[in-house]
């Protein structure tokens, strides 16, 4: 039950990461990250697929290595984020509370990623046959 589990949450966030490599408005990464731990807690053969596609490389391979995360791919991060906590700041008009506590995450969020997180290079154009493209 508990591998099932893990099966329809890992499908679930693949697809919402997948939306979200296109669209601006949902976080790629989160769902990615989720996506990859629920696939290897459910199935070796899944995770293994996962890792080796274009969307896991393109946004997580780096990060999830160690190296850290393009600029591009920070930028990104930290524009859907802004815009997901700038509605929910809106729509919590009447909580100043709520609204002081999603700026406080939202600057910490920033914090994190612009200091917490390693900047790389995106990297080169592979060399094909011993030239250069």
């Amino acid at each position: 039950m508990r591998r099932i589990l893990f099966l329809i949450i890992g499908c679930v966030s693949l697809a919402l990461g997948a939306i979200g490599a296109v669209l601006p408005i949902l976080p790629t990464v989160p769902f990615l990250l989720l996506a990859a731990f629920c696939f290897a807690n459910s199935s070796q053969r899944l995770h293994t697929w996962f890792v080796g596609t274009k969307l896991y490389k393109d946004n997580l391979e780096s990060y999830v290595k160690g190296e850290g995360m393009t600029w591009k791919t920070k930028i990104r991060i930290l524009c859907t984020v802004t815009c997901i906590m700038a509605i929910a700041f809106v729509m919590m008009r009447n909580t100043t509370v709520g609204r002081v506590v999603l700026a406080a995450v939202w600057v910490l969020h920033i914090l994190f990623f612009v200091f917490g997180v390693k900047t790389i290079q995106k990297s080169a154009v592979p060399v094909q046959n011993g030239k250069d493209r």
